[in-house]
């Protein structure tokens, strides 16, 4: 492996090494596919096809709010980079177990090579979602800064979860089922393909305590319609801060977890 090579070969900076990673790691995905790029594209594009016409057609639940399309578009986009970042990253550790045996390097810069090749992804599909929103006639604001800031958010809290995860996985290889079902019961409990407007206020408070359904309905308001519901309209003083800490929290217990499990994965992966 031309990684290991250069590893073995001179002195890499961590920087260099988390680049060479990532860059390799997104090659690989669409290595040998005549389509490349574009079924990443795909899987989150025929998502938003069969649940706008269930949701438009049939059970009509997105009809009282403004670019629906839009709206559950960027919510599956967003929760697609949830998924796929956290199922790689969790499998990226206990994979590069020969490459650990050979030479030793800061096992971190695997999760993190492998989170940016995650968010490569993202950024190509956001491009396509401003395409829409230009297609929408939604007029560009200067709050539309706003969203790199719900953006980093997002990697905290995807990082925080995949350095646990896959340091987890590494000794215990029942965390890859555990983390399918837990996906399952995010994705109907995070508010991805129904309007939050539809749920008793009751219930809003405990959804949006979750730090993903407050990224996914403030990335919402942000960029699509001031009628999505976000912590502030529901949430009071002190547990309005809830979700937002809690990506840090994660990233924080994450680290130190990760850190300490780290002496013992190229005996273990």
């Amino acid at each position: 492996m031309r990684i290991t090579k250069h590893l073995v070969q001179r002195k890499i900076s961590r920087f260099d090494l988390v680049k060479e990673l990532a860059v390799t790691d997104f090659k690989i995905k669409y290595q040998g596919s005549l389509l490349g790029y574009a079924w990443s594209l795909a899987k989150p594009l025929a998502m938003f096809g069969v649940l706008y016409l269930v949701f438009t057609v049939f059970v009509r639940i997105g009809s009282g709010i403004q670019h629906y399309a839009l709206y559950l578009l960027l919510g599956i986009v967003m929760w697609t980079y949830f998924t796929d970042l956290t199922n790689t990253a969790m499998r990226s550790v206990a994979d590069k177990g020969e490459m650990m045996r050979k030479v030793y390097f800061p096992r971190i810069t695997i999760v993190l090579s492998t989170s940016i090749s995650a968010t490569i992804t993202l950024a190509l599909n956001l491009v396509v979602v401003f395409i829409f929103m230009l297609l929408a006639r939604i007029p560009v604001e200067l709050t539309h800064i706003l969203f790199i800031f719900v953006l980093i958010e997002y990697f905290i809290l995807c990082l925080g979860i995949s350095l646990l995860i896959s340091a987890f996985f590494v000794k215990y290889r029942d965390i890859g089922h555990i983390w399918e079902v837990i996906l399952q019961l995010l994705f109907y409990a995070s508010a991805i393909i129904y309007p939050l407007t539809i749920v008793p206020v009751r219930y809003q408070k405990f959804i949006l305590l979750s730090p993903i359904t407050q990224i996914i309905q403030d990335s919402r308001y942000i960029l699509v319609t001031k009628e999505t519901v976000i912590p502030m309209n529901v949430l009071h003083f002190p547990y309005i801060f809830i979700p937002y800490i809690i990506p840090f929290v994660l990233l924080a217990v994450g680290m130190f977890y990760f850190n300490r499990a780290a002496r013992n994965f190229a005996e273990e992966a």
